[in-house]
């Protein structure tokens, strides 16, 4: 199968999981508000948030290992790929280990009057906490094996995956109704033990797959690769921090301010932006290789052209999707959920707007992960997004509203997109004039088009599932505008070829 094939054909399986993913969480969001409450939905949120600050480890560290994997499959070097597998996977054995006595350290911190909890679910807030500390240490040690899935561009096995995931999550969040046992204890428990269950599944695949997995292939420890991907990965979870830190971190400020029910907005927020950001991810998933794999044969010209496409298509189909949501919101989160919490939609309209001007530069980021030069990168960067954490504090304290972090969030982020073409110029010779004329000018008139398709559509209808229609047409409108205004010619040559092929494998069957 060629490259481009394998990635149309690795983005076709990612988004056939998307369908079912994403209804399937959103129900279940719902299904888990509903039976623990505003209030434990809201601890619930706010303990795996203190843990998903460092359960970023699994994305920062699954890119470090996927990208000397990919480095290497471009160079066709075997032995290293198999030197890259095992030291990476002894490192973040380690890792987990330090990571699991640095939560339990933490934790009792945490609980000693830092954190907002009522003091009459603080016991079983705790609990929660350490279950979630191992969830934390299975992601560590399954990024290994998650990187040669992503690396080898096996899609199917990943989606695969994912699906058991969210199907498991929806019995545990219906078996919520019918437990006689606390709610709040029993969530944590039975979400913990899946990351456990999917650690399984990727070791066992892994291992009888791929042959730099397997156990006969172990060459011991190579101190000089350990080093080097431990700074690697250092700085890339040093960006990572950052990133998350600075949502979670968040949350804790606004719980700081406005006590643990305001935490059930921020959560409807994050996950109504998680599950969008489903659409441009999966794209750059099935991208990121040849990305990787352009710059391991010394193709960097093409490495740089792969990044502006997955930068332009990211914010494509992202916003064909989020600004009908941010339109539309009021009455999506009324229909989606029984009862909304205060600020809610505010929050996620705030949400969406930063998940799409993250998207001006997210294979940009990619492409900075294959040159391997991130030390200057990830410290400026990601040194600017967690200054939205004392801005958002000095704003809480000036007496501004809780929507108002969120304000600062979208100009911190707008911030950092021009600071990530400033460097991917500096560390990989990407030029400013070609970014400009192929991504950000061609993305003009079909965000336009989108823009006033949706404010005719609120204008001139309403009735209570209006947003369907609204998405409805905003896909139709906004795609016509891309395929017109919004591609450039080796784009629509690609396009063409992949639309003639589906027409004449229809015409043969």
């Amino acid at each position: 199968m060629s490259a481009a094939n394998r990635v149309i054909f690795n983005t076709g399986i990612l988004y056939g999981r998307i369908i079912v993913t994403v209804g399937i969480s959103l129900f279940t969001t719902r299904i888990v508000l509903d039976a623990l409450g505003a209030v434990d939905y809201g601890i619930f949120n706010l303990i795996a948030g203190v843990i998903v600050m460092l359960a970023f480890l699994k994305n920062a560290m699954a890119t470090s290992t996927q990208r000397y994997l990919s480095f290497y499959q471009g160079k066709k070097d075997e032995k290293m790929q198999s030197k890259v597998f095992w030291n990476s996977l002894l490192f973040h054995l380690i890792l987990g280990i330090f990571i699991m006595g640095v939560l339990e350290v933490a934790g009792l911190f945490l609980f000693d009057g830092f954190l907002n909890i009522p003091s009459d679910r603080l016991d079983e807030a705790y609990l929660v906490y350490h279950f979630m500390g191992v969830n934390v240490f299975f992601l560590i040690i399954s990024v290994p094996f998650n990187g040669s899935l992503v690396a080898h561009e096996n899609m199917l096995f990943v989606a695969i995956v994912n699906i058991i995931e969210v199907l498991l999550k929806l019995a545990i969040a219906l078996s919520l109704y019918s437990t006689s046992k606390d709610k709040l204890i029993s969530y944590g428990i039975l979400m913990a033990g899946i990351s456990s269950i999917s650690f399984v599944f990727y070791a066992i695949y892994c291992i009888r797959t791929y042959s730099e997995c397997k156990l006969n292939h172990w060459r011991g420890v190579d101190k000089y690769l350990m080093r080097e991907l431990g700074a690697y990965a250092g700085w890339n979870l040093f960006g990572s921090v950052c990133s998350l830190g600075r949502t979670q971190g968040l949350a804790v400020i606004l719980n700081l301010f406005f006590g643990a029910i305001i935490n059930s907005a921020y959560a409807i927020a994050n996950q109504v932006g998680g599950q969008l950001m489903f659409l441009s991810t999966t794209m750059l998933k099935s991208i990121n290789p040849q990305i990787m794999k352009s710059e391991g044969n010394g193709d960097r010209k093409r490495m740089l052209r792969l990044s502006m496409i997955a930068s332009k298509f990211g914010f494509f189909l992202l916003s064909i999707i989020a600004v009908p949501f941010i339109f539309e919101m009021d009455n999506i989160l009324h229909v989606w959920l029984k009862e909304v919490p205060d600020f809610s939609v505010a929050f996620c309209r705030m949400v969406l707007v930063a998940a799409i001007i993250n998207q001006l530069t997210i294979g940009l980021q990619s492409a900075a992960q294959a040159t391997g030069r991130i030390k200057a990168y990830q410290a400026t960067v990601g040194g600017v997004l967690i200054l939205n954490l004392p801005l958002a504090y000095i704003l809480l304290k000036w007496g501004f509203e809780a929507y108002s972090v969120l304000v600062g969030y979208v100009f911190i982020e707008l911030t950092a997109v021009c600071l990530r073409v400033y460097f991917l110029n500096k560390i990989a010779g990407l030029s400013v004039k070609e970014y400009l004329d192929r991504v950000i000018n061609k993305e003009l008139l079909p965000f336009v088009v989108l823009l006033i398709t949706c404010m005719l559509s609120i204008t001139m209808m309403a009735f209570e599932f209006r947003f369907l229609v609204t998405i409805i047409l905003s896909a139709i409108s906004t795609s016509a505008a891309i395929f017109k205004w919004g591609l450039c010619d080796d784009e629509r040559q690609i396009l063409s070829g992949v639309f003639q092929k589906i027409r004449l494998k229809i015409s043969y069957s």
